[in-house]
């Protein structure tokens, strides 16, 4: 993809995500890879529904702001796992409503905050390990996701919310938006009796990941 086609592309998904509840105001961040290694990321304080293209930051994989509007300053956290996950192609952030209201729960299986109950869950994300609380902005935030890098397609930060790996922004969009949707499903059906997936399912739909 040119890096025309990708500002593009992060303009038109970025609209998509605000159309339909999935990011207010200023909050949340994407990037994406380009061929030479250098992020195309989304500007500090910029809504995800009214980017514009020629505005979008651009940065070195060191961190250095080479075009646009100054990147946001979690742009730290997505190049860390750009750097310990060479998988990685893509970062969505998003402060979307299920995923950050089960980031406030109390009580959640650090490994895996949600335990599989769907097979898109399985095949799209896998696992949901949580990152500890760190206000944002908090090198450690960097540090825990890089170190974890390999761990997982996606994390939720505590009391903050989701973030997701693609292989391209696109299957980062797609993969959070399964996720948003687990969440929702599993607020919905919390204090009810849940059918889980057995270990054996799950297995069979690892081999199925897309």
């Amino acid at each position: 993809m040119t890096e025309q086609s990708l500002r593009d592309t992060m303009v038109m998904l970025g609209a998509s995500l605000f159309a339909r509840g999935y990011a207010t105001g200023g909050a949340g961040n994407l990037s994406a890879r380009l061929p030479d290694g250098t992020l195309i990321a989304t500007p500090t304080g910029s809504c995800l529904g009214r980017l514009e293209a020629d505005r979008l930051a651009k940065v070195s994989l060191d961190g250095r702001h080479l075009d646009g509007d100054r990147p946001s300053k979690e742009v730290a956290f997505h190049l860390a796992l750009y750097h310990n996950n060479p998988e990685c192609q893509a970062v969505v952030h998003l402060h979307c409503t299920h995923l950050t209201a089960l980031s406030c729960l109390d009580g959640l299986n650090p490994a895996n905050v949600i335990r599989p109950f769907t097979p898109y869950y399985v095949m799209r994300v896998g696992s949901l390990p949580l990152i500890p609380y760190y206000k944002p902005g908090d090198a450690r935030i960097a540090e825990e996701l890089g170190r974890r890098a390999q761990e997982a397609g996606a994390f939720l930060l505590a009391n903050h919310g989701p973030v997701v790996m693609g292989k391209n922004l696109v299957e980062a969009v797609n993969n959070m938006e399964e996720l948003e949707e687990t969440a929702r499903l599993a607020l919905l059906l919390h204090g009810q009796p849940i059918r889980y997936l057995s270990e054996s399912e799950v297995a069979e739909l690892r081999s199925l990941k897309p």
